[in-house]
């Protein structure tokens, strides 16, 4: 019988082994994850569950009940060691060994840390990734409390969101000149400047973190500006790097993430790799694409492709952030983009449509669901309007999908 083993029990892993049973494969399957706990939701984690309005149950993707239900053996709180591929055979932690006839990385990514040279290692300094992290920063959101978080992006800015909710002061520091400046185009940063200092955040761009200062637990900041502050705690939020590491030593090629051709294989046949430490094909680039979307529809592709498919896995991206009462949504990619056009709409809603050439390439929608969904499909479909269009209040927007 064959035997399919997954490395790493998040959204990525866990949508590739349902969509093996539902696709009908009858084989073995394994699901390795190295938490305690079933596959779950990470985006809640810097939102609602920090927040306290979510509870723990409401994370997981599947019922506990799923996986034995559909006979997928879930081991939880196992970490792999290495990989065999010439023996077709992982190793665990623990000396156990698993044969497997396809094996599937999906590993996802860590949250880069500060050094302890300048005090990472501080009790109070919390990075954003897992439901551990989230579970220590929640008791430490209190009212009144002085949170510097290092770093504009939006795990960054979601944080202060929330902390900014709960009654704590907020500071955030970001190096870049302008906070979103890899992912955003300046329009969207002006948004959620703007966003968060009505809400009371203290945003300082084009600063940077020296060190952390305190004996045991975080107690200062000094900046690159000359600053310091006064803190109880603080958030890093200055990237994520694939967790390539497993790859690595077991020989499989990695670039930036675990390198894949167009069906999810990696530099060997019988391992494949989807989710955020994988790399995919867009417009002849190899990138990562760190989103939920992007781990669901890479892994599902991954499954369809291990029972012999033969598809080519195409992405659409898709992203979302949710920032006090407004819901950014993002649709297609804006690399290499030349203008952005702007649409405002109703009671503070806007979009903001990048264009490369005369190519509508991607668009950012905040609180304005109808022309995400809009600018979804024309992207998707090849379609690209007069941006006199799009920025004429009097367009018929939907009328654009016709064209």
């Amino acid at each position: 019988m064959s035997h399919v083993v997954v490395i790493g029990a998040g959204q990525a892993g866990a949508s590739c082994v349902a969509k093996l049973r539902s696709e009908g494969f009858d084989g073995q399957i394994t699901l390795i994850g190295a938490e305690p706990v079933p596959p779950y939701q990470r985006p809640p984690l810097s939102k609602a569950y920090l927040m306290g309005e979510m509870a723990q149950e409401r994370l997981y993707l599947r019922p506990a009940a799923f996986y034995a239900d559909n006979n997928i053996t879930l081991r939880l709180n196992t970490k792999v060691g290495e990989i065999r591929p010439a023996e077709k055979a992982i190793v665990l932690m623990n000396g156990e060994g698993l044969a497997y006839d396809d094996l599937v990385l999906t590993t996802g990514s860590v949250p880069r840390k500060l050094p302890a040279g300048i005090g990472g290692d501080l009790s109070g300094v919390f990075t954003v990734r897992d439901l551990a992290d989230a579970d220590a920063m929640a008791p430490a959101f209190q009212p009144g409390k002085r949170l510097l978080v290092i770093g504009g992006g939006y795990i960054g800015l979601e944080a202060a969101a929330v902390a900014a909710k709960l009654g704590l002061q907020v500071t955030l520091v970001e190096m870049a000149d302008r906070i979103l400046q890899r992912v955003a185009a300046p329009e969207t940063s002006d948004y959620f400047r703007a966003l968060h200092r009505a809400h009371g955040v203290d945003i300082r761009e084009g600063v940077g973190l020296v060190r952390l200062t305190g004996e045991g637990h975080v107690t200062g900041a000094e900046l690159t500006d000359g600053t310091r502050l006064a803190i109880d705690l603080a958030v890093v939020g200055i990237g994520i790097i694939p967790a390539t590491g497993l790859a690595e030593i077991s020989g499989i090629t990695t670039d930036n993430g675990i390198v894949t051709d167009d069906y999810g294989r990696t530099s060997d046949p019988h391992i494949w790799a989807a989710g955020d430490c994988a790399t995919c094909n867009v417009e002849g680039q190899r990138i990562r694409l760190e989103s939920v979307g992007n781990a669901i529809d890479q892994a599902e592709a991954v499954a369809i492709n291990i029972m012999g498919g033969d598809q080519p896995y195409v992405p659409k991206p898709w992203f979302w952030s949710d920032q006090y009462d407004c819901k950014l949504q993002i649709a297609g990619l804006n690399l290499g983009y030349g203008q952005v056009h702007v649409r405002k709409g109703e009671d503070g809603a806007q979009s903001h449509w990048y264009y490369k050439g005369d190519r509508l390439i991607a668009v950012d929608a905040m609180n304005d669901a109808r022309n995400y969904m809009i600018g979804k499909r024309l992207i998707e479909g090849g379609k690209s309007p007069d941006p006199a269009l799009i920025t004429d209040p009097a367009t018929d927007m939907k009328a654009l999908l016709k064209l």
